[in-house]
């Protein structure tokens, strides 16, 4: 008995400091990208790893605004976030709980349609929307940065949320149709809430592709107020080549949100799989 005690915490000893390197390996660039930001401009690259070199240089922080509108960046960026992530649980979320609905035959079929979307590299599909979207005269506005947005984002968005609305026994779904309650209300009231996890999951994801978004802004803004951070940051990089501290620092404003909304995400994944053991 005594072994066995023993073994297990062994056992789980080695898991915890693999873990621990683990998270250490992924957790080091960060470290070193946010300790360069704040080096000192006027000091020569260093030749070996150096962490927070004094005196720490926060202003490196206060003079992106001298190269590039950091602020009307960020909020252009925000602007585009909190229009697109929306927009996109909701067309997702109705794309996956119309076809958890069909017949088998037909939801097979636009499964495989999604699979089949999947596999279109997003390059081949560059010229057609711009001349569509120069078609249209939203070129140099927010709207082309919007419109996969209107379509869900992503197939595979679709698919996430078709199979969390698939885990809903059909009783429920067959209970609300024999009270009375057409579909959308059944989306509403029944499927949403008990696909949280997918939806924490998709607003999560798609936020962090329209918060990344490079390609977009650079085929479609023209003019330096609709310009978004990813495509500043680029500007950037351009303007100070070598000037690396300020380079870092404007990484870290890019990385920042992302990591804080994968913390804040993180919570309610866990309270996702917690209520679905639960509930099953």
């Amino acid at each position: 008995m005594g072994s066995n005690n023993a073994r297990r915490v062994v056992e789980r000893g080695v898991l915890y400091a693999a873990l621990v390197l683990l998270c250490a390996i992924f957790l080091f660039p960060l470290l070193w990208m946010f300790s360069y930001s704040v080096r000192p401009t006027d000091l020569p690259p260093p030749v070996r790893l150096e962490f927070f070199v004094p005196p720490l240089a926060r202003e490196n922080y206060f003079r992106l605004d001298d190269y590039v509108d950091f602020a009307q960046l960020t909020f252009n960026s925000l602007r585009v976030v909190a229009l697109a992530v929306p927009l996109t649980v909701l067309t997702a979320s109705w794309a996956g709980f119309a076809i958890a609905q069909l017949p088998e035959r037909w939801r097979a079929f636009w499964l495989t349609m999604c699979v089949a979307l999947l596999l279109v590299p997003a390059v081949a599909t560059w010229v057609p929307r711009f001349i569509f979207f120069t078609e249209l005269g939203w070129v140099d506005t927010i709207l082309p940065l919007l419109a996969p947005a209107v379509m869900g984002t992503s197939p595979f968005f679709v698919i996430l949320f078709y199979l969390a609305f698939r885990r809903v026994p059909r009783q429920m779904y067959e209970s609300a149709y024999l009270d009375g309650a057409h579909a959308l209300r059944i989306w509403w009231s029944i499927a949403m809430p008990l696909a949280r996890p997918a939806l924490i999951a998709v607003a999560t994801l798609s936020a962090v592709y329209y918060w990344s978004n490079y390609i977009d802004p650079f085929l479609y803004l023209r003019t330096q107020e609709n310009y978004t951070l990813p495509y500043g940051v680029q500007l950037l990089e351009m303007a100070q080549q070598n000037n690396f501290p300020l380079l870092m620092a404007a990484a870290v404003i890019m990385v920042a949100p992302v990591l804080i909304l994968f913390l804040v995400a993180q919570r309610y994944f866990l309270q996702g799989n917690i209520s679905e053991r639960w509930l099953k």
